[in-house]
């Protein structure tokens, strides 16, 4: 019995009849790309009408043969005849030692034959040399970390608090429902679909809009900037707190003579906020007074952008090994700190103020726009990290589970550390409350001694040595209600837990102040903060290595360069950039950064990003796509969401994002030093310049390249497409060819483009064979698309 044999030839056809193939035994098929057709079994007989690719080598069965079980097959009705569209189905049939001692050759360079005793490289998929995942977990854990960053400790807990408590939970969840989990499982598709960066996957979905992955570039160059300075004032918080007492526990005292006199600025204040705005930053009191570099912030800069460098440089097997500890640890972190919370004296009271909803709240359109925001932001979604890291995944990877599952993990992590926060504001309220009662208790009996107040106003069973906020909360109902004429002279306030509570933190306001100060009253106080800020460096660099993947995989992928050079430029260009953040006055240009180079910018990149898919590619076929790579056809559910809704929504949201851009004053909150407290100021002329600067830098290659691309002046990237094998279809993956390899002159741009013609020097040289056959008479070819070459020719005419 004769053993099936296969073989391909680019560029000519064996001689099939005289057996100069080399190898032994009947052909069952032999698939040729010329220019003038295909040849196969029994004979060269080419189609002189059109040149083939066929899909996944269209390898058709022998006669009689049976179906390979378990297969992926695709029957289609030519000559009422099966085709076999899968070349492991038809490989299956061989013997391994033959099809391990067979030889492709292309372009006269030979493949021999597979070295024994070589383990395969795992780094590797689909052959087409683009690093893999080691495995699933690996690859869902740096999702995770890159989606679940800062944002999620210390953004998430004040849109509850501002937005209504746990009604604020209502929208947000209807919202990731809605534009969340659809929009974040687009960017995992297309990212598996193409196995390219944003660049790459915007390229070759609508060349036109391929300036869509250059503005998600440019996003996430502005956003590492100031996010890694966040990360160097966590590694700075973090070496502070290897002492005690802590140095942010107390204010510091200065030697006036033999006088010891607190700072007046701390004592304005109190010591947690000094020691962020006099002690870490050294702030200046205007964004137009640079002050100079602050050298303790600039060394801790410089750390954590050398950690950076190194985690991307490693790659993402290394990166990857990380992301078991990096992500897994902020978890431990937190159930430790809810644990530690729970014990603690208010604690119920702050969970209980966080989940009491005020629905009033749901009405207003306000909460449902920051809810939208978060969502896309949460998420990470425009960013292009979501985009690199699913384009390391294998082809037939089930990217809609990755999906669902990311975003509940997400969700979840928001709602755990809302509850960690406000476990820990409401220990640090009720301290507060506390500290209020006594110090407005000394002010009465003062007054009681100077008979200011008459003790008749004092209910009998109050105890000054031990009194509780609601016997104080008694006595000042009384004594506001008797001396209601002059109650505003005494100074006295009210102490209610619930104003403590209400008292809205967030941002670095929450992480290096109030829980900073929350944390002092711990027990082992530096142990706690040594893991609060080793958490925070963590989900940090979580986000910070995605967000370099966002800007080092396009880039890449594009160009020929070596990743550790590029990474390490990328790197030192960023620090020395980054030194703007670094000087007395740098936590200004964090804000503003914050608030105008990301908002704005990323929405219209995602919006684009949903339109060049849905409408421009075609839903149906995304659709069809994702069905050939998942093995299932995704819910209805998908299509009306990518088709109409979160369009829709995100309408809306830049809609609201503008009007509100439009209509709040553009300003900072600045430190004043005399006063010990924030002042809201607005940006002089030159910094309001920078702030729409940064909108219009970031959103300019979108007209750029669509215009330079409507006229040609740009070439639309289609030969840096990769290998991705579907049903009916072959991505080539053209940046891996060598020189000599002409299999480019192959590829159209269009449906209506004319390939280049093929040089004649293009052959097949079988094993055994001294010289190859030469092509003649070029044919040019026009029924192939972009990164499609479909088969079309019936199997009567083969």
């Amino acid at each position: 019995m004769h053993l099936p044999r296969v073989i391909l030839g680019i560029g000519g056809c064996p001689d099939l009849t005289s057996n100069k193939t080399g190898l032994g035994g009947s052909i069952h098929l032999a698939v040729c790309l010329t220019a003038k057709g295909t040849c196969t079994r029994q004979g060269s007989q080419a189609s002189p009408d059109r040149l083939r690719w066929c899909p996944d080598w269209l390898l058709r069965r022998s006669p009689g043969s049976p179906m390979p079980k378990n297969s992926k097959v695709t029957q289609r009705e030519h000559s009422n005849e099966h085709v076999t569209e899968s070349v492991a189905d038809l490989l299956a049939l061989e013997e391994p030692l033959d099809y391990k001692s067979s030889v492709m050759n292309v372009g006269g360079a030979g493949v021999g034959p597979a070295q024994k005793g070589k383990e395969p490289d795992d780094t590797l998929d689909n052959g087409d040399g683009r690093p893999a995942w080691n495995s699933k977990l690996q690859y869902i854990l740096a999702q995770v970390g890159f989606s679940v960053g800062l944002g999620n400790v210390w953004r998430f807990p004040y849109l509850c608090q501002k937005n209504g408590g746990g009604a604020y939970l209502v929208p947000y969840f209807i919202l990731l429902l809605l534009i969340g989990i659809p929009l974040f499982f687009l960017e995992l598709a297309v990212g598996q679909r193409v196995r390219r960066g944003s660049i790459g996957v915007w390229n070759y979905i609508c060349p036109r809009l391929g300036g869509v992955g250059m503005s998600s570039l440019m996003v996430s160059g502005f956003v590492g900037l100031y996010y890694n300075v966040i990360i160097g004032w966590s590694i700075f918080y973090f070496f502070q707190s290897f002492q005690y007492p802590l140095p942010w526990s107390e204010c510091p005292v200065r030697k006036n003579g033999t006088q010891a006199i607190v700072e007046p600025e701390c004592e304005k204040s109190s010591a947690t906020t000094y020691f962020w705005y006099r002690e870490t930053l050294n702030i200046t009191s205007t964004i137009a007074d640079s002050g100079g570099l602050n050298w303790r912030m600039t060394l801790s800069l410089l750390a954590a952008w050398f950690i950076v460098c190194l985690a991307v440089i490693k790659g993402i097997q290394s990166s990857g090994k990380v992301m078991y500890f990096s992500s897994l640890f902020p978890y431990v972190v937190l159930l430790c700190f809810l644990v530690r919370g729970l014990l603690l004296n208010g604690a119920v009271d702050g969970i209980a103020h966080m989940f009491t909803p005020k629905l009033e709240k749901m009405l207003e359109p306000q909460v449902w726009r920051e809810a939208a925001t978060q969502v896309f932001f949460a998420l990470g979604l425009g960013f292009g990290g979501v985009i690199a890291f699913s384009s390391y995944n294998k082809s037939d990877n089930n990217c809609h589970f990755d999906a669902v599952l990311v975003s509940i993990i997400n969700f979840i992590t928001s709602v755990l550390a809302t509850l960690v926060v406000f476990a820990v504001l409401g220990f640090k309220a009720n301290i507060m409350n506390e500290k209020c009662v006594v110090e407005n208790a000394e002010k009465i009996l003062g007054y009681l001694n100077s008979n200011v107040l008459s003790r008749d106003l004092i209910p009998p069973h109050v105890n000054f040595s031990h009194l509780s906020s609601s016997d104080y909360a008694e006595m000042y109902g009384v004594i506001k209600t008797v001396r209601e004429d002059s109650f505003s002279q005494l100074g006295l306030e009210p102490c209610l837990l619930e104003d403590e509570l209400n008292k809205a933190v967030q941002g670095t306001g929450l992480a290096f102040i109030a829980f900073t100060e929350a944390m002092t009253h711990f027990p082992a106080s530096p142990f706690w903060s040594v893991m609060f800020f080793f958490m925070l460096i963590n989900l940090g660099l979580g986000s910070m290595i995605g967000t370099m993947e966002g800007i080092t995989t396009p880039v890449l992928d594009t160009f020929k360069v070596r990743k550790e050079i590029f990474t390490v430029c990328c790197c030192i260009t960023a620090f020395i950039f980054g030194l703007l953040f670094v000087q007395r006055s740098g936590n200004y240009f964090v804000t503003m950064f914050d608030d105008y180079s990301a908002g704005l910018p990323l929405t219209i990149v995602v919006i684009l990003e949903n339109v060049s898919v849905a409408w421009i590619y075609g839903t149906k076929r995304f659709m069809q796509d994702l069905e050939d790579m998942l093995g299932f056809r995704p819910y209805r559910f998908y299509f009306y969401m990518w088709k109409y809704v979160s369009p829709l929504c995100l309408i809306i949201l830049i809609s609201a994002t503008v009007i509100e851009m439009a209509i709040s004053p553009p300003g900072y909150n600045a430190w004043v030093q005399d006063l010990a407290a924030e002042r809201f100021q607005s940006y002089p002329p030159w910094a309001l310049t920078m702030c729409f600067a940064l909108i219009i830098v970031a959103m300019l290659p979108l007209p750029i390249v669509f215009i330079a691309r409507q006229f040609n002046l740009l070439s639309d990237g289609s030969n840096k497409l990769s290998v991705s094998y579907k049903k009916g279809c072959m991505m080539k993956d053209m940046s891996n060819l060598e020189d000599h390899d002409e299999t480019r002159f192959i590829l159209s741009k269009n449906p209506s483009e004319t390939p280049s013609p093929m040089p004649n020097h293009r052959s097949y040289l079988g094993p055994g064979s001294t010289s190859p056959s030469e092509m003649t008479n070029p044919a040019p070819n026009s029924r192939y698309g972009t990164g499609y070459l479909m088969a079309t020719t019936p199997e009567s005419e083969l």
